[in-house]
């Protein structure tokens, strides 16, 4: 089968680490190995999160005031290169015998996007309530909870398609295990002669893998993060885990808009538009949740 498979940015920072580099390195090694596990058995390509390593990437921009911050567009191509090299390390360990490689990847969005004028994407370190909104009014951020934290947030427009479709299917078809459209694709929108120019925006990586998934005519898309599922009263006593949907059951709107929200709309429409499942679960369990004795499975 062919998989697409997103991780998130769980797979090289967990909630509390530092953003070194050490870090991200061992996390990355840990999710190898359950990552390698899908790919012996089935086409694998990988698609990834970047928000904390593109708002690091901002940060350490804005630090230097001999030139003017670099744009989120040209971060995020930054980040594609860094986390796609140490995805690569760390699969090339697990899968000394295939063929591992990272495509740059452009996304492109509607420069009429609404999201534009409603930021709701975070990025970056977390902070508590105070330092985020003094940030906030220092360096004209827009900020936002996440979860029981701040962090900023930036417009995350709707992918509309993939520029590299064509050269990344055909390393799919060669049998290379393809690292792409990291962190949702590098946001372009068509410049005045029709090439595609960069945008300020970082684009969910789950709708962009949606996208993927959909165009490369993938059997199953996999969403893996660190929660184990979906849950219906996610974080309140009356939690329950979903083990099994349909995708018509499931509304986006009532799950958290920079989190599940993404996700769930991503499988929602995966399923309906190909007819195939998709599953939502904990990166360590992958092979677990292709099986269905994991995670959430959701259904046409």
């Amino acid at each position: 089968m062919r998989l697409l498979v997103a991780i998130g940015g769980n797979a090289l920072l967990k909630r509390g680490d530092t953003l070194g580099i050490g870090e991200q390195r061992r996390n990355m090694g840990e999710a190898a190995g359950a990552l390698a596990a899908l790919a012996r058995e089935h086409e694998l390509v990988l698609v990834h999160g970047n928000g904390p390593q593109v708002g690091l990437l901002a940060l350490e921009a804005d630090a230097y005031k001999g030139a003017p911050p670099y744009p989120l567009d040209v971060l995020g191509a930054e980040s594609q290169g860094m986390i796609g090299y140490v995805i690569e390390e760390a699969m090339r360990r697990a899968l000394p015998e295939r063929e591992v490689v990272t495509v740059l990847t452009q996304t492109l969005v509607d420069a009429d996007d609404p999201a534009f004028a409603k930021p709701s994407k975070p990025i970056g370190p977390v902070y508590d309530e105070e330092t985020a909104k003094a940030l906030a009014a220092e360096r004209g951020w827009s900020v936002a909870p996440d979860g029981k934290s701040w962090r900023r947030v930036v417009a995350s427009p709707a992918p509309r398609r993939i520029v590299e479709i064509g050269p990344i299917r055909h390393l799919v078809e060669g049998g290379c295990l393809v690292v792409c459209a990291g962190g949702g694709g590098i946001p372009v929108r068509p410049g005045p002669d029709g090439a595609p120019e960069g945008v300020e925006a970082v684009i969910d990586k789950d709708l962009a893998a949606c996208l993927l998934a959909t165009e490369l005519d993938a059997d199953n898309l996999l969403i893996l993060t660190d929660v184990d599922a979906v849950y219906e009263g996610w974080d309140t006593p009356a939690q329950k885990r979903i083990a099994r949907i349909s995708a018509r059951s499931l509304d986006p709107a009532t799950f958290a808009s920079g989190s599940m929200g993404p996700k769930i709309a991503a499988v929602r429409y995966f399923a309906l538009a190909t007819g195939r499942p998709a599953f939502i679960g904990a990166l360590g369990e992958a092979a677990e949740i292709l099986a269905g004795r994991a995670g959430t499975r959701i259904d046409p």
